[in-house]
């Protein structure tokens, strides 16, 4: 399994993209994996803010519904509407095409909190 060095993952099976001030959220190819087929993203509303571990919408696969946790606090910017038609891509292509929304983090510094590549792939025994 792949997870890129360039993101940082909470234990929750989300995926962060630092720049500056602003980040891109997906979830983990262990954790599309796990879920299998992916059928449907639920997704907030743009302008909504979260905080860290907060729930912000949920991920529908063929046989079950997954909560998604907020890796960081943030103002959400942007949603991946190409999701709407295709949420495979979330399976074909999770740190790619398959991210899910672009924030503003409201409080960078808890980034620290989240695991290197190295750190998450020893929580998932991969």
């Amino acid at each position: 399994m792949i997870f890129p060095d360039e993101l940082i993952y909470s234990k929750e099976h989300t995926w962060l993209k630092m720049d500056g001030e602003f980040g891109i959220i997906g979830i983990t190819e262990f954790a599309q994996n796990e879920l299998g087929e992916i059928v449907y993203v639920d997704f907030p509303n743009i302008g909504t803010s979260f905080k860290k571990d907060q729930i912000f919408g949920s991920i529908e696969a063929v046989k079950t519904v997954s909560d998604l946790f907020m890796p960081v606090s943030g103002k959400v910017l942007e949603i991946n509407t190409n999701l709407n038609q295709d949420p495979k891509l979330v399976n074909s292509s999770p740190y790619s095409d398959g991210w899910l929304m672009k924030i503003q983090l409201t409080n960078p510094l808890e980034s620290s909190q989240l695991l290197s590549s190295a750190s998450y792939a020893q929580i998932t025994g991969n």
